[in-house]
């Protein structure tokens, strides 16, 4: 169907429906992209525009990912591949899981305050129990196994010393993003764009990371992080409310780097 047939029924520009919904028009394009939610057509120019069954397939993707479902379990519901109630079990899983994860962090935590008051000396392996294998399972899924135990093999071979500074180094990162987006820094302006090469210079010392293994793919796969740091809200909570400011800045400067 072209942009001409479309004078009998209501059509929506991207922008129009991104508005609407409460999300971004990157996010609609992603979903486009994965092939979860396809415009009702394409203009010469481009331009996705949506029609009726677009917005309700929209409005049920947007209730889904509200109870935590992913996107691609999301996918299966609406084209019927999967059940609800199962897709529903297994979300129960999921937050099981990120229960227990959870209680081993609040465990450590415990250990550290304990260990702190008795003035003793820490455990590293205790210390950073449950903080270290959080994303294990999504890193897998979105860069394969090889990705994660480069990268955890990696990060074990740091030893308590350099994990520690590691983990000091992404907290610096996130308050230095935080508190220049607070600012109102323009997300395109000099000091974001420093801060920007920083962050992905930091993404390209990891082994198991595309910016490290895959040079030519790092423009992607920051793209795919800063929306994370958006859409995830895991992500999001590290930047205090910026994480929009810090997905500007990141994509400008890779887009800028070329």
């Amino acid at each position: 169907m072209n942009a001409q047939d479309q004078s009998h029924v209501a059509v929506h520009s991207i922008n129009e429906v991104a508005r609407a919904a409460g999300v971004t028009s990157r996010t609609l394009r992603h979903y486009d992209h994965i092939g979860l939610l396809e415009p009702a057509f394409t203009a010469p120019n481009g331009y996705r525009y949506y029609e009726q069954p677009q917005i309700l397939r929209l409005q049920r993707i947007i209730l889904l990912r509200q109870l935590g479902l992913k996107l691609e379990v999301i996918g299966e519901i609406l084209d019927n591949q999967r059940d609800q109630v199962q897709a529903l079990q297994t979300h129960i899983e999921d937050l099981r899981q990120q229960r227990e994860l959870l209680d081993r962090q609040i465990s450590a935590l415990r250990t550290t305050i304990e260990t702190i008051d008795t003035k003793g000396t820490l455990d590293m392996n205790k210390t950073f129990d449950g903080f270290n294998e959080q994303y294990k399972d999504e890193v897998i899924a979105r860069w394969g196994k090889e990705s994660y135990e480069s990268s955890n093999t990696w990060w074990k071979a740091q030893g308590p010393e350099g994990q520690q500074q590691m983990m000091q180094r992404v907290a610096e990162l996130n308050t230095r993003w935080a508190e220049l987006g607070a600012a109102g820094a323009d997300p395109q302006g000099a000091e974001a764009q420093e801060l920007a090469a920083e962050h992905v210079d930091w993404l390209r010392s990891i082994p198991g990371t595309p910016a490290h293994d895959s040079p030519q793919h790092t423009a992607q796969y920051v793209r795919g992080l800063a929306d994370m740091y958006v859409d995830d809200p895991r992500f999001a909570a590290n930047y205090q409310g910026q994480a929009a400011f810090v997905r500007q800045a990141l994509i400008h400067y890779v887009d800028a780097e070329g």
